[in-house]
Formats: structure tokens, C-alpha cells, sequence
């Protein structure tokens, strides 16, 4: 940021957090200027994973942060602000800490807990989520076709999974597999080194490059009954999580956004043309101030959405009936409009760069291509739409 020039945050929502929150998130920016920012690109260019940063970023002591006490609007700040820096990093985060992690602690048995909650928070081992299949996205509620058998003390998965976060380097994946005896969704702990399991990694990813994204295969392979998660009985446990990453994906488009402002009006000072900065243009200056609205008018409804989920663990923390909560419509609602405005703000910044704006070496080709990322996944634009076109008409379009 310029010397003297306001933050993107032009509103101050940070300030909405505790000292010690805002001292925290602090932290968090000194370890990424200093450990990620210098490296990111580098990274993504050779789409590569920096294995080598994660005992420094365990090190923050931030795996779910609400489960350590912190407020939502904390954890969505935190996840911001790794979008901000790397969108790979914090998508890293997300699937390993608000999935995997995340799974542990709200379905995981004690024996399952004693045996990897600590290690996985101290990120000594690493997860993955697995559940997207080749043939199945947006319906894999109703079509999931990864079948898990019981035959005595274990289960017998076959199937395939595609675009699995982590999957190429990770020690477990929550699997989810469809039990052949009732077809109810079933959640396992699988070891990611059991025979039987064939992790591909995807190439040629316009977006995202430094995660590791794997297509897996599943060949009779036998997991231990101990190693089913007890607390999963149905889909409707699996969008318990989802609806939670929703949420923390439209952060990220907040942090995209972020740096997307935060490189565009640093280069609109620097670069001069006409013998003067590009800043003191009319039009450059209505696009920055566009970026800076989008940012801002995602930022105050990701901090509302936040301010939902408080109440709604108040509520539960005391046992009490509460009518708040953000519920999946206005997670979806949350998702794809603030990733939409994200796309406009991201196409801005790189028109402000022109020819610069298309390689890497200049920060903001990076920022437009993780976004199309963004856009996608949790949902899609489209569908989150659909989702909370569902819950304002009563009527629902998705077949």
C-alpha cells in the first residue's frame, strides 16, 4: 500500500474485531510478506506445492479457528487475508483445516480423535475431502456412484473422485462412498497409501496451479469399520461442512478482490504514461473506485454472514433455540454473488495493466486466473443461484 493511501478495507470492518483478533491477523499478515507474498508466483509458474511452509503456517496455531475460540468473522478474515497472498495457500487451508479437520471434530469418534485430531492441526499430517466424482458435481447428493460394501469388521470402496484438493501429497481423505445395503452417504477416514488407491494428479490447470488436485481411483479397497465416521448417517451431515466452506469461499472472494485493488492501485501509481501517472486518469480512477465498491459491498456481506454464524453458536454454545444461523440459501446467495462482483473487480484490475496484466511476472495475471477458480467451486454461480432462487420463490429449478 502506498505511504498515507486508506486500506481496501475503506469501511473498516477489521475493526470489528477483538484486540487480540486484530493483533492475531496481524501475525497472519507478517508470516505471509514474509514466507509466501516473495514466493507465490514462483509457485504457481513451476505448479509446484511448498510442502516446506507448512510447520511454519502450523505454526500460527489457526486450524479451526472456531473450534480454539475465535469468532467467524475472525476465521473469515483469516481466510481473506491467505486468499490475499496466495489463492492456492488458502485453498490448501481450507480443504485440509474446515473439511478435514473440520469432519474430525464435529463427526469423529474419541478413538478417531486421539489418533489424528492433534497431528492433523499440527498439520504433521496432512487431508484431503473427497467428493466430487468424474461424473458427478453439482448431483452428487443423488448420483454418487463410489459404492462402500461392509463385509464384517470392513468396508470395501470402489469408485473415483476427481478434482480432490491435496490429493496427490495427502496422509487421509474424508472419503464419501454410498453404502451399497441401503444407499445412504457414508463418511470415511481413508489412508491415502491403502492398496488399492490411485491418486493422479491433474495437469495443464489454467487456475490454481500450486494445489495439488487429483483424480483418485478406488479398487476394492478395505477400511476399517473404526474408521467410518460414526457421526455421518446421510448427505444432510456432509452439507453441515459444505455449508461452512461455502461461507469461507465467498470470503475468498473477498481476498481476492483485495489483492486485486491492492496491485491494481499501487500500479496505477507507478506507471507512468503521457508523462504522468495512470492514476490521474479519469477512467482508471472510476475503474479502481468500481474495484473498491465490488470489494467493499462483498466484504459487508460476508461480515453479516459472519455475524449470522455467532449467533447461531451462541445459541447452540447455551443451548438455546435461536432464529438465526446463515442456512445454505443464504451461504449459496452469499457464494455467488460476492464471487460474481469478484470477477468484474478481477477483469478491471488486469485491463489496468494492459499487456502487463497477462503474465505473471506483474502479480495481476495470477489474481485473474485463480479467480475463474473461485467462481466455480463450492457451487458454481449458477447453482448457488438456483439454491437461493429455491428459498425466495418456493419453487425449486434444480431437477
Amino acid at each position: 500500500m502506498e505511504s498515507g493511501l486508506p486500506s481496501a478495507d475503506f469501511y473498516g470492518f477489521e475493526s470489528l474485531l477483538s484486540d487480540a483478533e486484530q493483533a492475531k491477523l496481524q501475525d497472519v499478515r507478517d508470516f505471509l510478506a514474509k514466507e509466501v507474498i516473495p514466493y507465490a508466483t514462483d509457485w504457481w509458474n513451476r505448479a509446484e506445492f511448498p510442502l516446506e511452509v507448512l510447520p511454519k503456517l502450523a505454526a500460527l496455531n489457526l486450524s479451526t479457528p472456531v473450534q480454539q475460540g475465535y469468532s467467524h468473522l475472525f476465521s473469515g478474515m483469516v481466510i481473506a487475508e491467505l486468499t490475499r497472498a496466495d489463492t492456492s495457500l488458502a485453498t490448501f487451508f481450507m480443504v485440509h483445516h474446515d473439511l478435514f479437520v473440520e469432519a474430525l471434530h464435529q463427526f469423529g469418534t474419541e478413538d478417531q480423535k486421539s489418533r489424528l485430531l492433534q497431528d492433523a492441526m499440527d498439520l504433521t499430517i496432512t487431508g484431503a475431502f473427497a467428493l466430487t466424482e468424474p461424473q458427478h458435481g453439482s448431483d452428487v447428493a443423488g448420483g454418487m456412484a463410489t459404492t462402500a460394501t461392509r463385509d464384517g469388521d470392513t468396508w470395501v470402496l470402489n469408485g473415483a473422485k476427481r478434482w480432490i484438493g491435496n490429493g496427490t501429497f495427502c496422509n487421509y481423505m474424508l472419503m464419501w462412498a454410498r453404502d451399497t445395503d441401503d444407499g445412504a452417504v457414508r463418511g470415511f477416514i481413508l489412508d491415502a497409501n491403502l492398496p488399492g488407491v490411485t491418486r493422479t494428479v491433474i495437469e495443464n490447470k489454467i487456475a490454481l496451479r500450486t494445489v495439488q488436485n487429483a483424480d483418485i481411483v478406488l479398487e476394492n479397497v478395505r477400511v476399517s469399520e473404526a474408521d467410518r465416521f460414526a457421526g455421518i448417517g446421510s448427505f444432510n451431515d456432509t452439507k453441515q461442512l459444505l455449508r461452512g466452506s461455502r461461507i469461507l469461499v465467498g470470503w475468498q472472494a473477498v481476498g481476492q478482490q483485495l489483492a486485486a485493488f491492492d496491485a491494481a492501485r499501487a500500479y496505477a501509481v507507478e506507471r507512468h504514461q503521457f508523462g504522468r501517472p495512470i492514476a490521474s486518469f479519469q477512467l482508471v480512477q472510476e475503474q479502481l473506485v468500481r474495484m473498491l465498491g465490488n470489494t467493499t459491498a462483498s466484504l459487508g456481506m460476508m461480515t453479516r454472514v459472519a455475524q449470522l454464524q455467532e449467533a447461531e453458536h451462541l445459541a447452540r454454545h447455551e443451548g438455546t433455540n435461536s432464529d438465526g444461523g446463515a442456512d445454505m440459501a443464504q451461504a449459496a446467495l452469499a457464494k455467488s454473488y460476492t464471487s460474481s462482483l469478484m470477477r468484474e473487480t478481477v477483469a478491471l484490475g488486469r485491463s489496468i495493466f494492459g499487456g502487463n496484466g497477462i503474465v505473471t511476472e506483474f502479480g495481476m495475471a495470477k489474481i485473474f486466473a485463480d479467480a475463474e477458480a473461485i467462481y466455480t467451486y463450492e457451487g458454481s454461480y449458477e447453482i448457488n443461484s438456483l439454491i437461493a432462487g429455491r428459498a425466495i420463490t418456493g419453487v425449486s429449478a434444480i431437477l
